[in-house]
């Protein structure tokens, strides 16, 4: 039986964090389970003892699930048990994965699997800020290299104050939520949404968030001694040749540094330049009529490849311009086109560079929101954003497969994004979709997806509170000296030979999301600071160049678009709108040939109307209003006659209201009969002249309608 061994790590508000290990999963490599409050999440890891023969890379796996039983809840899906991961979840596991990757040592490449399990869940405690914390942990009890530890905590400013992994009760009033992770010594990811926040605001949050990571590695390192797992695995995974590295060097380096000199805008034009110096080179190494030695090849390949990320490095940091011969904080040339499909509800094509996203906006009713069922949250979503990234994008053969993990990781930033400047759904009755296809790319298409976003929702008459842009941060530094670049709008190139990809989205008057991987140690705050006033700068113009597409939301929807109107009524009368079984409303609905739907809230009822059809829709308010109308003494109706007595007619003068037409109250003359005088069906105008306050029924008049016959002969 293995010992048993826990840690605990205290929050500034007090509470405290357990972890343990020894009890669950002995068989994995680390296995650990994270305590706060009533949320537990076990975390395993487990590594193979060997590399695969031709893996060059880390083959990582990062699996986040939550488990429905852990909210005491079954599943709702047809199968009722967990499956494919939710979107939510593989949000989650990117978290974790983008701040893990990075610390593996750089020549291991043994296949390694990350799970972590939601097995208790607390409503007042998310898991998300929890799980980095848990891998981490796992990690450090095992014997897998890692130039670790890291963790991740959430840092929200609620009421003005920020606050470390808040409740869930309060965080519906941080106008700041970022989740930070980092190691002891430097902040290497950050992911969240603000309510246009200052950039000094972001920057307070992340060094707030870097203390509280600070004492948690600090607990790892003692729960590592204690488990004795100070001493990791020896490995070799990769081959070298010293002789062959310098060779590859020596003969590359200034041709390919004179190919990044070129400045090309054209991503296919300065590949194919980069490649035809290896060709060169590999004409050399293996002369006409030599055999090709495989693993030489590859070897000589992957120096190449170096040579490539160095050249491009000297080339901005020596020359202070790019590979396309922009300026450090150049923005790419930017067309925008709205309006472009005719039949869409919204539509806009954003061009930056080679980069471009044709993005749509689609406005449903009610009946088009998304259910989400997780096991800690259900409800529905009214705002969708779907982003998608086929292969020939850039170039390639690639089968469509639905969306990957990258593909929802770059949606739920645009998504972050724009939902902060939509209509509150007091104003907005709509369930908006919006679709971004990207066309091109060459860097930052998420962020090409937001501008396209804001351009669309204008375009289709959405009431959004300010425009939003969005800009893409890389960064170049130099180990052997203080130089560094900070770029603006950076390519795919610059993304990989980079070491900070920072996504930076907001309007005006502040940042409204962020996303920053860094790939090395030591971006310093002032660093920071600099990255995040030049994407100000580059996103104000941004905003500039959609502005010159169109200034201001249209002010109509589009001709097919759906119409909606929503009128609030008495909570009283919402079964009355309803029918019997529904009878009422959908006889409306098919009369007038709209989609009607009835919400109660705030004590009252809410009816929605949404129609293509002007007349169809006046129709369906008119039902509604004469359902809901309360008859008032000396009102004037238009009614239609409903039965006869001998002794007068009932009158429908309201949807549902009937009242009584007395044979007296018909014409000034007196009438002995019925006979004659209506017919069932007949419109007639009435006036309503009293209500019975014992019984509620109503008295209608025609005659009060009518001129009084004067007296010829007075007595």
């Amino acid at each position: 039986m293995s010992q048993i061994i826990t840690q605990t790590i205290a929050l500034p508000d007090g509470r405290t964090i357990t972890i343990e290990t020894g009890k669950l999963a002995r068989q994995a490599d680390g296995a650990v389970v994270v305590r706060l409050g009533d949320t537990m999440l076990l975390a395993t890891v487990v590594s193979a003892k060997e590399a695969k023969e031709g893996v060059d890379f880390m083959p990582l796996s990062v699996d986040y699930q939550e488990k429905f039983a852990a909210a005491g809840r079954i599943p709702g899906s047809f199968q009722r048990r967990e499956g494919k991961l939710s979107d939510h979840e593989v949000l989650i596991c990117r978290l974790v994965d983008r701040a893990l990757r990075p610390m593996f040592p750089e020549d291991y490449h043994a296949d390694t699997q990350v799970n972590i399990l939601l097995v208790s869940a607390d409503a007042e405690v998310l898991p998300d800020a929890l799980a980095a914390l848990a891998a981490a942990a796992a990690l450090s009890v095992s014997d897998i290299p890692f130039n670790g530890p890291i963790s991740e905590v959430r840092v929200a400013k609620i009421d003005g104050e920020y606050k470390i992994n808040p409740l869930t009760s309060d965080l519906a009033r941080a106008t700041l939520d970022v989740i930070v992770g980092a190691t002891e010594h430097d902040i290497c990811m950050v992911e969240g949404e603000m309510q246009e926040c200052q950039e000094a605001e972001v920057v307070e949050a992340l060094k707030i968030g870097h203390e509280a990571i600070k004492t948690q590695i600090a607990a790892l390192k003692e729960l590592e001694a204690k488990t004795g797992k100070t001493e990791k695995r020896v490995y070799s995974h990769e081959t070298h040749d010293e002789e062959l590295r310098q060779l590859v060097h020596g003969q590359t380096f200034e041709k390919a540094l004179a190919v990044a000199k070129q400045a090309n805008a054209n991503k296919k034009v300065r590949s194919e330049s980069f490649k035809a110096v290896f060709e060169e080179f590999k004409q050399q190494l293996f002369p006409e009529g030599t055999e090709v030695d495989a693993a030489k090849l590859a070897l000589a390949k992957r120096y190449y490849h170096d040579v490539q990320w160095e050249a491009s490095r000297r080339l901005v940091l020596d020359e202070r311009y790019r590979l396309d011969g922009r300026k450090l904080d150049e923005i790419r040339q930017i067309t925008c086109d709205v309006d472009y499909l005719p039949m869409a509800h919204g539509s806009a094509v954003f061009t930056r560079g080679e980069t471009q996203s044709l993005t749509t906006v689609t406005l449903g009713t009610k009946m088009d929101e998304q259910i989400v069922d997780q096991a800690m949250y259900q409800g529905y979503s009214k705002f969708l954003l779907h982003y998608n990234f086929p292969g020939f994008s850039t170039g390639e053969v690639k089968p469509n497969r639905g969306p990957g993990r990258r593909e929802i990781g770059h949606g739920n930033l645009a998504h972050r994004s724009l939902k902060k400047v939509l209509p509150a759904d007091a104003d907005n009755p709509y369930t908006i979709r919006i679709v971004s296809d990207i066309l091109e790319s060459n860097g930052s298409s998420s962020m090409a997806t937001v501008c396209a976003g804001t351009l669309a929702l204008m375009d289709a008459g959405v009431k959004i509170k300010a425009p939003v842009a969005g800009i893409a941060m890389g960064l170049i530094t130099d180990e052997t000296s203080d130089k560094y670049a900070v770029l603006s709008d950076i390519l795919g190139d610059e993304d990989h030979l980079g070491d900070m990809d920072f996504k930076v989205t907001g309007t005006e008057s502040g940042i409204t999301a962020c996303q920053m991987d860094m790939k090395v140690n030591g971006l310093s705050y002032e660093v920071l600071a600099q990255a995040l006033e030049q994407a100000r700068a580059g996103r104000l113009h941004i905003l500039g160049e959609m502005q010159k597409a169109i200034q201001v939301v249209r002010p109509d929807l589009k001709p097919h678009a759906p119409r909606a109107v929503t009128l609030k009524i008495e909570r009283e009368f919402i079964g009355a709108v309803i029918g019997p079984g529904g009878k009422v409303v959908q006889e409306i609905q098919k009369e007038s040939g709209t989609t009607i739907v009835i919400e109660e809230r705030d004590n009252a009822g809410y009816v929605s109307i949404f129609s293509n059809n002007q007349e169809g829709m006046d129709k369906a308010l008119s039902r509604v209003r004469g359902i809901v109308a309360v008859p008032e003494v000396g009102e004037i109706y238009d009614g239609k006659v409903k039965t006869i007595m001998p002794f007068g007619a009932f009158v429908e003068f309201l949807p549902g209201k009937d009242g009584l037409l007395h044979i007296s109250e018909i014409k000034w003359e007196r009438l002995e009969t019925m006979d004659g005088v209506l017919e069932v069906g007949e419109e007639v105008r009435v006036k309503l002249i009293e209500v019975d306050k014992k019984t509620g029924k109503f008295r209608l008049s025609r005659k009060a309608l009518l001129p009084k016959p004067v007296n010829k002969n007075p007595s």
